[in-house]
């Protein structure tokens, strides 16, 4: 039996952890090195251009077989940059992991969640996430809410002698806890190795990214074999050569580094967003939080400071020194207070009153009560929730708010005692306690950033709806002169979005509330981020599109946010929504150069087949081309700088751009190509006029995709225009690859093919860009 005052001790617990019996459970968040090397080198795509690049090896020249060391180059880089982002995750991890407190040898010591072990007893208050499942040793008014777990709202009640279950959470009263299941065995941690299992950018961008390429990847066989038969049958090559030019067009169709690349962006955004202290607990918050159009804020830690103090006691009826005894005893009566009963036993020492009752606060009563034997029973609370609506109280505590300052009302009612479902009614207030909150000092600087990018700041908050409405105007939330007391909010979901769409401000919000508003915001096509650091804020982060928490928040809060502010800085948002913006629009780039390579491929593999011919370029062509014109420059595209705002309608306007930039690439290639077979041109020839003219081509669509061009993205087109040139006139280079333009027809039919195919693509993209600028 476990002696609940003194808990384990420090041999019982060595014990424990010799037996195995502690709290090792599987990670949601993370992977090993060995999990990550797995990733990114077992996939279909790998498998189908590794077998090519074997049969290559084997029937042409190491020269034609270079784009197998692209794939390991990149797969490499993939596999760097995601450890570097899952080492970084699991440094921040620590800093905003649950710590759960246990009594071991008569004392509370605060440990890891993993260093709980078998009957360990758990100190638990509000906020705590429980990080193990146990029985309910002692309960002092403790309200569990199991909603993350049975999908039932409201919380529940627990007594001595009953279950709880991990990955729930404290939302009011205290209590005491045995561990019985621990680890593996634990309720969480089965959900967790069943549903929570780590996600690479398990995102929209990606998803779009990858219905393509499945389209793709159904057009390789049958493209493969036109080409096998045309090249080997109809064209009468030999097997060497027909197996290599059907491996150059099926290779060239797939834009396998796009999505290589669009995971390396987003674990180098949360490197960047590591180092300013924000932890990423879910690789798509980055891109989601860029297509957040409506952000709700609670006001309480995150428009004002943490932490408050009483700045005036106004008495009613009574005397001061009751109305100070009274204060000073609730608030010692809660065991883990709030921070609003935390000032309120700052200012009132307890008096040392002998407690009979007590009910705990929570969020969805917003009142607590004690009973004092011969003292009576006190209740402190919202105005609005002790008092009746026509109290002259009620009128002087709504003028009190005016100023941004918490309002509670101080009540008595003789010696009742009272119960968590006591509706409470005939009080007469005895004090109203004033309670002092100070606006951040960058949250004014954030919410006009916010507006300025197009994005609807709502303040949503339990607290008194003028009091959120006078913070709120002091941070220039648009609206907030008119805020809406939750109490007067219709149930109905239509009814309930239409007043949301319309106000700004809401106050008396209770946690369940707060979910229905975001459910409701969703209703009207909002994408909706939701920030918070209380208990009262856990249902809403976990309906909203994007959950934001702060460090300082509780651990539940933090537990279902997909990012945590450890530094408890709001302005660091707008860092968080320009690498969001960063991906999306940088992501958007290199898809116009990477599917354009695919629309030209798949068009050029299927004119071969067609018209019988020799396929118009040697694998090392292509390889050339697509290191120069996507490769490289889409891996610097993919990590610049990028503000532009996000606009739905990604992968429409992706194909509205590629369609005719791929058909364009394709025409001019194969016309250069079929022309200098005209002009009875060696087939060589026409493959290298067919490659120069691809290639001028191809930079114009980068030139387009980089719009709008600055130094740095001019200097990297210039760039690979020499590099190729350098390829074009430098012998050892130009023997490599079988590359060179000489003073004959096919260069000038090269040039000017290309160079007519380059305005075209101008003109397109012109004539497209109606459509793709267009608002969605």
């Amino acid at each position: 039996m476990i002696d609940v005052q003194s808990g384990l001790t420090s041999a019982e617990v060595a014990a424990r952890v010799a037996a195995g019996q502690t709290n090792v459970a599987p990670s949601a968040t993370s992977r090993s090195l060995s999990s990550i090397i797995r990733a990114n080198t077992l996939t279909w795509f790998n498998l189908v251009i590794g077998s090519m690049w074997a049969v290559m090896l084997i029937v042409a020249p190491i020269q034609d077989s270079l784009f197998g060391f692209a794939i390991v180059a990149n797969t490499a880089i993939g596999i760097i940059q995601e450890y570097r982002a899952a080492r970084a995750l699991e440094k921040l991890s620590v800093l905003g992991a649950a710590r759960p407190v246990v009594r071991r040898d008569g004392q509370d010591l605060s440990v890891a969640s993993n260093d709980v072990v078998l009957d360990d007893v758990l100190v638990l208050s509000p906020g705590d996430q429980l990080v193990v499942d146990g029985v309910i040793l002692e309960s002092q008014g403790l309200e569990i809410d199991e909603s993350l777990l049975t999908g039932e709202a409201d919380p529940v009640d627990k007594l001595a002698d009953d279950d709880a279950m991990s990955g729930s959470f404290v939302v009011a009263g205290s209590g005491l806890m045995r561990a019985t299941r621990v680890g593996r065995d634990s309720f969480a941690a089965g959900l967790t190795e069943q549903a929570k299992q780590f996600h690479l950018t398990n995102s929209e961008l990606r998803d779009a990214i990858s219905g393509f390429i499945r389209v793709v990847s159904f057009l390789l066989l049958p493209i493969g074999a036109l080409l096998l038969y045309s090249q080997r049958v109809r064209a009468d090559a030999s097997w060497d050569d027909a197996i290599r030019g059907t491996i150059a067009g099926m290779v060239t169709m797939v834009p396998e580094g796009l999505v290589l690349l669009t995971s390396i962006a987003m674990a180098v955004s949360v490197v960047r967003l590591a180092q300013k202290k924000v932890l990423v607990q879910d690789m798509p918050a980055v891109e989601v939080l860029a297509r957040v159009d409506t952000i709700c804020v609670d006001k309480t830690g995150t428009l004002t400071e943490p932490g408050m103090h009483v700045r005036d006691l106004v008495i009613l009826q009574g005397t001061q020194q009751d109305a100070e005894q009274a204060l000073g005893a609730i608030a010692a009566v809660e065991s883990s207070p709030n921070p609003t009963l935390a000032a309120v036993a700052e200012a009132y020492p307890d008096p040392g009153w002998p407690i009979t009752s007590m009910v705990p606060f929570s969020s969805a009563r917003k009142w607590s009560s004690g009973s004092f034997g011969d003292h009576g029973t006190w209740i402190i609370g919202a105005p609005e929730m002790v008092l009746d609506a026509n109290d002259a109280a009620l009128a002087k505590a709504q003028e009190l708010s005016a100023d941004g300052s918490r309002v509670l009302a101080l009540a008595r009612i003789g010696s009742a005692e009272l119960s968590p479902d006591t509706q409470l009614q005939g009080l007469t207030a005895e004090a109203l306690v004033l309670i002092d909150q100070q606006l951040r000092a960058d949250a004014a600087e954030t919410v006009a950033y916010f507006l300025e990018q197009g994005v609807t700041v709502k303040v949503i908050s339990g607290d008194n709806a003028i009091t959120v409405g006078a913070i709120a105007t002091l941070a220039g939330v648009p609206g907030a002169e008119a805020p809406v007391d939750a109490r007067t909010l219709p149930t109905d979901p239509a009814e309930l979005a239409a007043v949301v769409a319309a106000s700004s401000v809401f106050g008396r919000v209770t946690p369940t509330q707060k979910q229905a508003m975001v459910d409701a915001l969703h209703l009207s096509g909002s994408t909706v981020a939701m920030t918070g650091d209380g208990v009262n804020d856990v249902l809403a982060l976990k309906s909203a599109d994007l959950g934001i928490s702060m460090g300082s928040g509780s651990a539940a809060t933090r537990a279902v946010a997909q990012l945590v502010l450890l530094d408890n800085k709001w302005s660091v948002m707008p860092s968080v929504v320009t690498e969001g913006r960063r991906v999306l629009g940088n992501i958007e780039r290199v898809s116009d150069v990477f599917l354009t390579k695919s629309f030209y491929a798949l068009l050029i593999s299927v004119a071969t087949g067609l018209f019988a011919v020799e396929f118009p370029f040697l694998p090392r062509h292509l390889t050339l081309i697509g290191a120069l014109t996507i490769g490289i420059p889409g891996f610097f595209l993919a990590l610049m700088p990028n503000t532009e705002r996000f606009r739905p309608g990604f992968f429409k306007r992706v194909l509205l751009f590629t369609a005719p930039a791929g058909a364009i690439c394709a025409i001019a290639a194969f016309t250069s190509y079929g022309t200098a077979l005209r002009l009875d041109e060696p087939v060589e020839s026409a493959q290298a006029a067919a490659t120069v003219t691809l290639f001028i081509v191809a930079i114009a669509v980068l030139i387009q995709s980089a719009r709008p061009l600055n130094l740095i993205r001019l200097a990297i087109v210039l760039g690979m225009i020499v590099a190729f040139l350098a390829v074009l006139f430098i012998p050892l280079l130009s023997d490599f690859f079988a590359l060179s333009l000489s003073p004959e027809r096919y260069s000038a039919v090269a040039v000017g093919v290309g160079a007519i195919g380059a305005i075209g693509v101008a003109i397109a993209t012109r004539i497209t860009d109606r459509w793709r600028r267009a608002p969605q």
